[in-house]
């Protein structure tokens, strides 16, 4: 099963792509490869997460605000491909947590992120990764996440 019919199967509904909010490009291909830039966790109706984690934002709600910018990115690589049965598999993803400075569990937050990724692409999904935590994120977001993807 191809990943544009595992979306369906998942009753996945991916938002519009998000719009850049500064001079750059919400995505680039080169050498085989697909770079994505970080995106937020927008919803649908333009709005986004925001909230420091580990304060104002618990981690089961920012594991919910890194699946939200998984989805957000799984837009972006439809917009960029035409479909996502052209991805290969997802090589690298970095997240950044937007943390109170004693929170530790950035990993959880982006397996949001990375758990939504291996429900489309099964271990293809699986990505090298990094989590870190940020003193702050663009316009207070919770969560920011870019992805590296070989194409077929």
């Amino acid at each position: 099963m191809g990943a544009d019919a595992r979306i369906a199967e998942l009753g996945l509904d991916l938002p519009p792509p998000p719009k850049p909010l500064g001079n750059y490009v919400p995505y680039r291909i080169g050498g085989g490869l697909l770079f994505l830039s970080g995106v937020g966790p927008r919803r649908a109706d333009g709005s986004s997460v925001t909230g420091k984690v580990g304060a104002a934002i618990d981690v089961p709600a920012a594991y919910q605000a890194a699946r939200l910018c998984g989805l957000n990115l799984l837009t972006n690589m439809r917009s960029a491909l035409g479909s996502l049965d052209r991805v290969d598999t997802i090589l690298k993803v970095l997240g950044m947590v937007n943390a109170a400075p004693d929170f530790g569990q950035h990993p959880a937050v982006i397996n949001g992120c990375t758990d939504l990724f291996v429900e489309v692409f099964g271990d293809n999904g699986r990505p090298a990764r990094s989590a870190v935590g940020m003193g702050s994120l663009p316009n207070d977001i919770s969560v920011e996440i870019e992805a590296i993807v070989l194409l077929k």
